[in-house]
């Protein structure tokens, strides 16, 4: 008679794994559900735990929820504040800004969903109003130092500052969904109207100073060619002006009376 194979005897989870595996299950469950919608016997059930186990790690789902939100806030606020730093030009600053947010968020969405949950517009009040409020921040200090460069009136970088994250911060949510179209071209877009404002957009924006660069050479050839093309156009028109006037004075001197 053949003997059952003994049976391996699954790992057991040290504390800070357990730990680790209750904010992961705990992230995407408040992703798609939010806190109030979550329980405490879901996340356990999830993890193959008793519910016991959730309340020894985070003393209920509230403790769990309020570590998940901490660590997308740092995650993120780190991201942007690093991206901020790490350029010297003010346009490559703001593009790595907005390349980490929808960077963060393709590669983060349940996190950022939880953050955005978590706010509250109307009020001003929630993480990731408070997370925009930090990056405002950092964007403010920035923009402070360029104005006082430049010699325009610093009281008013924080009414910039808020307006560009409060503009890459929403587009960011509106492509949370649709992914569409690329994270790098629509920081290129953001960066555009940014950056040149509406009576300056650039046709086919890009991250890339060298496509950039190649793309305003091409727009200054064609607006030479064009320029070239109205003054022979104007040319022209002047010449037949011209001859017509000519003509019109032979014929009267040809039918005058007097001659």
């Amino acid at each position: 008679m053949t003997e059952p194979a003994p049976r391996t005897r699954r790992k057991r989870m040290t504390g800070k794994e357990r730990r680790e595996q209750l904010l992961n299950i705990g992230r995407t469950l408040f992703a798609a559900r939010g806190l109030d919608g979550t329980s405490v016997e879901e996340i356990a059930s999830a993890a193959g735990v008793s519910k016991p186990v959730v309340y020894e790690h985070f003393g209920g789902k509230e403790g769990l929820y309020a570590v998940v939100v901490d660590r997308e806030f740092e995650r993120l606020l780190g991201l942007v504040t690093e991206a901020l730093n790490s350029a010297v030009h003010y346009r490559t600053k703001l593009e790595k800004a907005a390349l980490a947010l929808l960077e963060y968020i393709e590669e983060n969405p349940d996190g950022f969903r939880i953050l955005v949950r978590d706010s509250h517009g109307g009020t001003g009040t929630g993480s990731y109003a408070s997370l925009l409020s930090e990056i405002a921040g950092e964007v403010e200090y920035i923009l402070a130092q360029e104005f006082d460069r430049h010699g325009y009136d610093a009281k008013f970088a924080p009414l910039y500052a808020q307006s560009l994250v409060g503009m890459v911060a929403l587009t960011g949510q509106w492509w949370l969904d649709d992914r569409k179209p690329r994270r790098e071209d629509v920081a290129a877009h953001v960066v555009n109207l940014a950056w040149n404002g509406l009576s300056g957009l650039e046709p086919k924006p890009s991250l890339d100073p060298r496509r950039r660069r190649k793309e305003l050479e091409r727009m200054e050839k064609r607006a030479e060619k064009a320029a070239a093309k109205a003054e022979k156009a104007e040319e022209k028109a002047a010449a037949r002006a011209e001859k017509a006037q000519r003509r019109g004075r032979r014929d009267g001197e040809t039918t005058d009376p007097s001659a």
